[in-house]
């Protein structure tokens, strides 16, 4: 934890991996529109190949006369697989959503997003729901994912929340896209959606465990943690300022998930340039960080925006504020700090979001 006297030093990756000269990082710089991101490539074919014999090796566990431990174990295998890199998936689809990708041909963007939708269970409106909303209405307004209305450190308000949004979705996202005249994007959305329950359909009919397995715990595993994610993103919110990317959004620094997770926890400085490199986050923290102690930004240290989440609904205030970075250097006790989150989490009257949105 960073206290007010001890200088703030970073270890979150400030550079891309870099691979030599082979075959693959020679077409990368040839067909990339930034070098730096040959690790998506990496990263999208090396899952690729594991989830794809995964699955048909669990298949055919699970088809095979076989022993039921080994069934368990091919399952376990599978899912333990699933689950260890769909973190990093997840953020190079957000990383390569924000930027431009793939430059020649331009239709393997389309081949990668779908085949990491298909395989780790990402929403196929994944790219319509953040850029075509979220990032827009800013996790105010008319964004459907917002956490202004509800109390952040209550569960059951983050229920409700997943209930409106894993339910309604589907129907609400296209409505808006549509209303706001992007009715390419509410196509793709609604469509991939659909396209998506008749693949977890088909697999079901196939074999229920393998379906199950595969396509429809990951599809409701994956939209569950992107809401608990993004409930930790905008858990805290400075009503009393504009909308302007500091009050309504946290920064998380120093943790394991920004190593794996290509530094997704400067949300901050995401907000404020969604098309900033992920490997430039740091640099911009350090650089404006008298601009965040001026806009009173919330940042933590040593913890992710899913630990934020939890630590919230178990009332975990103390672990918080001793994660809590007291940028501006102002020795202030853990009370006081814990004052101040949870002068941040009540609930945003209509009035108070009104003042954001009109600020902004």
């Amino acid at each position: 934890m960073s206290s007010s006297s001890a200088p703030l030093v970073l270890t979150d990756p400030t550079e891309a991996p870099t691979y030599g000269d082979g075959p693959l990082s020679r077409w990368s710089r040839a067909h990339l529109h930034d070098p730096r991101d040959e690790v998506f490539v990496r990263l999208g074919l090396k899952v690729s190949a594991l989830m794809a014999t995964g699955m048909a090796a669990m298949l055919f566990a699970l088809r095979a006369e076989i022993p039921a431990w080994a069934k368990l174990a091919a399952v376990a295998s599978y899912f333990t697989l699933w689950a260890w890199n769909v973190p990093p998936v997840i953020l190079m689809l957000h990383c390569t959503m924000h930027r431009p990708f793939i430059r020649d041909p331009k239709w393997l963007n389309r081949v990668h997003t779908y085949a990491m939708s298909v395989f780790f269970g990402i929403p196929a409106g994944y790219a319509e729901h953040h850029m075509g909303m979220h990032h827009i209405e800013d996790n105010i307004g008319e964004d459907l994912s917002s956490t202004c209305r509800y109390r952040r450190d209550s569960f059951l308000h983050f229920l409700a929340y997943w209930a409106r949004f894993f339910f309604l979705a589907v129907v609400e996202l296209p409505l808006y896209l549509s209303r706001h005249g992007r009715s390419t994007m509410a196509r793709r959305a609604l469509f991939g959606e659909l396209a998506h329950w008749a693949l977890i359909g088909a697999s079901l009919a196939l074999d229920w465990r393998f379906g199950l397995m595969a396509f429809a715990l990951p599809y409701f595993i994956v939209r569950t943690m992107m809401m608990v994610g993004n409930w930790g993103q905008h858990a805290f919110v400075n009503a009393a300022r504009k909308n302007n990317g500091f009050s309504n959004s946290i920064t998380c620094i120093n943790s394991t998930y920004n190593q794996r997770a290509f530094n997704d926890g400067y949300h901050i400085g995401h907000h404020l340039k969604a098309t900033r490199h992920w490997t430039e986050a740091p640099k911009e923290f350090l650089d404006n960080r008298a601009q965040y102690v001026e806009n009173g930004a919330i940042v933590f240290e040593g913890v992710d925006f899913f630990m934020v989440s939890v630590l919230l609904w178990t009332g975990q205030w103390k672990f918080l504020a001793k994660r809590y970075v007291r940028l501006d250097g102002v020795e202030r006790s853990d009370e006081e700090v814990i004052a101040l989150l949870k002068s941040r989490v009540e609930p945003l009257a209509p009035a108070q979001i009104a003042f954001m949105q009109a600020t902004a």
